[in-house]
């Protein structure tokens, strides 16, 4: 197979079709919802919090808060009562398996549960699919993280409504150093690969670093795309903010990390700092004109008319052009 990431990936025009970008829709539907833009911020503790996510939600785009130190019952129980969707998170243990429990008591029922655990190809993960689909039928199930064909295929067999595709691609993810697996250095083609046995949707999670990556990614076969550091250092960030020489970061760590854990114990993360870019709303609405601008590219409309273009790998024994998956 091809062995390719993002940064060695070009996208080949088509002629254009619209008067301005700004008739282009870069809007994609999940779960019955039809959301302004392909992106989630990532479910991690300093990339969002509760009033980032009440925001995203009237604001028009999707959301999954993260599991940390964090109740659940009561998130979604305030979502419900603003008259919002709610998106959660849960792992695979027993602390996770009460929270449903205790939704149900309540007589609540998330809108969007996302199973997030680093290697989601596991029979905990079948279990808990399991059991959601159970308790909480009208839930939208995503699980993940996998990195196989294999993987996408068990997880949409045991009834996952989406799966979330990328294992320590992203900018604080050090899985490949700790454990010589994943998907990092060739996340895109590795979401190419997923997307040609999926029949549900696929966010790719991880490896993001500038908007036209958004583009790629739903060219090879993404619905929605996961970022974590490109949100990480907004002005709402609820990482902690640090000065360096008279500059503003805001600190940005992985799930796995001791910065996460609280002790240093199969640790697949690490902590960086990153630049506070401004507002969260600014870089949104930025995300969206360059999609507009990607899918005016393509010779398209909308957003999937990005999966009708050609495309280029650069250098290397793959150089040359390849057409359509």
């Amino acid at each position: 197979m091809e062995i390719f990431d993002y940064d060695n990936v070009l996208l080949l025009p088509r002629k254009c079709r619209v008067q301005s970008r700004a008739e282009c829709d870069a809007g994609v539907e999940l779960g019955g919802r039809r959301f302004r833009l392909p992106v989630v911020p990532s479910n991690m503790k300093t990339v969002v919090n509760e009033s980032i996510c009440e925001w995203m939600a009237r604001s028009g785009y999707f959301y999954v808060m993260h599991r940390f130190d964090f109740d659940n019952l009561k998130f979604v129980r305030d979502m419900t009562e603003r008259g919002v969707y709610s998106s959660i998170s849960l792992g695979v243990k027993q602390p996770d398996y009460d929270t449903v429990a205790q939704l149900i008591a309540e007589g609540l029922s998330p809108d969007y549960i996302t199973i997030d655990i680093a290697h989601g190809h596991a029979e905990t993960v079948h279990a808990m699919i399991t059991h959601l689909k159970e308790k909480l039928p009208r839930a939208f199930i995503i699980a993940g993280n996998v990195a196989t064909p294999e993987a996408v295929i068990d997880l949409e067999t045991w009834g996952a409504d989406a799966t979330k595709v990328g294992v320590g691609p992203g900018k604080v993810c050090i899985t490949k150093l700790k454990t010589g697996f994943g998907t990092g250095g060739w996340q895109l083609s590795a979401l190419k690969w997923c997307a040609r046995v999926a029949t549900k949707p696929i966010i790719a999670d991880g490896g993001i670093r500038s908007h036209g990556d958004i583009a790629k990614s739903v060219r090879f076969g993404a619905s929605m795309v996961m970022i974590g550091s490109l949100f990480a250092g907004h002005e709402e960030s609820p990482g902690r903010t640090v000065e360096v020489n008279g500059e503003l970061f805001k600190e940005y760590y992985g799930s796995a990390s001791d910065f996460n854990k609280g002790e240093y114990r199969h640790v697949e993360g690490k902590r960086i700092l990153e630049p506070i870019k401004g507002k969260l709303a600014d870089t949104l609405i930025e995300m969206e004109q360059d999609v507009q601008s990607s899918i005016s590219y393509s010779g398209g409309t909308r957003l999937m008319d990005i999966r009708k273009v050609n495309y280029v790998i650069l250098g290397g024994d793959n150089a040359g052009e390849h057409l359509l998956m």
